[in-house]
């Protein structure tokens, strides 16, 4: 047993964010599992990463550029492959957990993030052809995308709504799957089988808040660094808890309808001085989940805490954000912009990548 375990114990699943070939090949990601991973998320950035960063690609990225693939099916045959296999690992845990962990996620185009239909048909056509049951389509929770989130839990597919920032779209997340678990139960589907979470993002709150708090440098702005981001996360369980509870959720619970779980993201520490498992001690509570960079892992594993302490302080959180907004810091100003700026990278990982892989084929065929 690790404190993986003992925070599974907890009420929350740790999952592991990050994914490459190597680690499936030489039986890493069946280590990571049994230290107590209970799932597993990946984004385009970590695609590009793994397949530029490695040769382990090369002989199905040359198979398939022999066969004629184009350089985005190449892409996407690369990434359904390693997906795939990682669910075949993860399959005991789904199936030990009752479908409640084991899940592994993937993300559509990221291009699509502002293209409501296109978002629908990647995220059917992703759904499809992988075809298993702990998997997860990632949707960005952009204005257009909840309304896609909506609709495809309504179609009764699972969700991993990813780049939350701001309580109130958090909100309207929520709003979205009761929404689309209500659409489907109206038209005679199963809700018992449907799961979804919603990656609220952590430390980058605190990387932009921190950058105003110095420039206003007095004692009082300087007390809020490092505070804010997790302020926010306290808030938005509360939300969380709020939202699935009381008669509507009820009567959907009845029917097995799971609750979409709030999920911790970017939960590794950017500024060296705060603590290694800052983002994970401070944010456990029960159905939740905390998906953690490699090295974050070791870290919780070496020194983490294991406590409920999602809600230890609720006053204190709220009192942080009005603090914050006493000092002229637009918090909506600033969530709004990391929405963008999380779009702006995954999508730049993905061109990077088609390029290096473009700029890989040439190479090959000269």
């Amino acid at each position: 047993m690790t404190r993986l375990h003992d925070l599974f114990d907890a009420g929350q699943s740790p999952w592991l964010d990050n994914l490459k070939r190597g680690w499936i090949t030489n039986g890493e990601l069946a280590e990571w599992r049994d230290k107590g991973v209970q799932g597993i998320t990946s984004n385009p950035s970590i695609f590009q990463k793994a397949i530029a960063g490695s040769d382990d690609y090369t002989e199905q990225f040359s198979a398939m550029l022999a066969d004629g693939a184009s350089i985005e099916e190449i892409y996407w045959g690369l990434v359904t492959k390693d997906i795939e296999d990682a669910l075949a690992i993860m399959r005991p845990v789904y199936d030990a957990t009752a479908g409640l962990d084991g899940y592994v996620s993937v993300e559509v185009d990221p291009s699509l993030a502002k293209d409501k239909e296109g978002t629908m048909a990647a995220a059917r056509e992703l759904d499809t052809q992988i075809a298993e049951p702990n998997l997860y389509v990632k949707i960005p929770a952009t204005d257009e995308g909840i309304p896609a989130i909506g609709q495809m839990i309504a179609e009764g597919r699972s969700i991993n709504v990813t780049l939350l920032f701001a309580i109130d779209k958090y909100q309207a997340v929520m709003d979205a799957y009761i929404d689309g678990l209500e659409k489907c139960l109206e038209g005679g589907g199963d809700i018992s089988d449907i799961s979804s979470v919603a990656s609220f993002f952590i430390s980058r709150i605190d990387v932009a808040v921190d950058k105003q708090l110095e420039a206003i440098g007095s004692p009082e702005a300087l007390t809020l660094k490092g505070k804010v981001a997790i302020a926010n996360g306290v808030l938005a369980y509360q939300a969380f808890q709020k939202t699935f509870s009381g008669e509507r959720w009820e009567a959907l619970e009845a029917q097995g309808a799971r609750k979409q779980r709030v999920l911790w993201a970017s939960t590794s520490t950017k500024d060296p001085s705060y603590p290694k498992t800052l983002y994970v001690d401070t944010l456990i509570g029960p159905d939740s989940v905390n998906t953690l960079p490699d090295a974050t892992i070791e870290a919780f594993l070496a020194d983490g805490t294991v406590a409920r302490t999602i809600d230890a302080d609720v006053a204190g959180a709220q009192a942080t954000i009005d603090q914050l907004a006493g000092l002229g810091v637009d918090l909506g100003a600033i969530t709004d912009t990391l929405l963008e700026e999380g779009l702006a990278s995954f999508t730049k990982s993905f061109d990077d990548l088609l390029t290096t892989l473009t700029e890989k084929a040439e190479t090959l065929k000269a």
